[in-house]
């Protein structure tokens, strides 16, 4: 399936633009790459290519496990209107994403949910994590959500050190 949902025309305001939101969520990125629970990770690193720079951009996620072995993250940011700009670099190259967490790397695939398949995940998320009824509230957009399964060729490895 195609990632294809549009900005919305209302929401709150876009997260990560101030230098202390960047300054947190580089903390975090360093922290979860070092000593992420492998077993319970609800937060992780996801790495994705630059849309229009090519380059890697890493941000922390919140992540739902999925069915066989997939993850599943929501593109709320926040309840914002824009969809967040790692929606896009998984728009633009959903073979090149990768997770990260206590030194893994897991190299993924992307796939956008919707129809029923994205309700019944979007049921299963407000019920874990109640945050996200409320950017649902918040925002006129649909709020994508995507599957992001292991790839065949990846195996878990250590991640390099940053």
């Amino acid at each position: 399936m195609s990632f294809d949902t549009p900005n919305g025309t209302r929401g709150a305001r876009q997260p990560g633009h101030s230098r202390i939101e960047h300054w947190g969520n580089t903390s975090q990125v360093k922290r979860i790459r070092r000593k992420g629970d492998p077993e319970h990770a609800k937060v992780v690193v996801l790495v994705t290519v630059g849309s229009k720079t090519g380059a890697e951009r890493s941000t922390p996620v919140r992540r739902f496990p999925g069915r066989d072995g997939s993850t599943i993250i929501v593109a709320s940011a926040s309840g914002a209107a824009r969809n967040p700009s790692w929606y896009f670099n998984l728009a633009a190259h959903p073979d090149r994403a990768r997770i990260e967490y206590a030194g893994q790397r897991i190299d993924m695939t992307a796939e956008q949910l919707h129809g029923a398949e994205r309700e019944a995940a979007w049921k299963e998320i407000t019920a874990q994590a109640h945050g996200y009824s409320k950017y649902e509230r918040t925002t006129d957009r649909v709020i994508p959500v995507i599957r992001l399964t292991p790839r065949a060729e990846s195996n878990g490895a250590p991640a390099p050190e940053h």
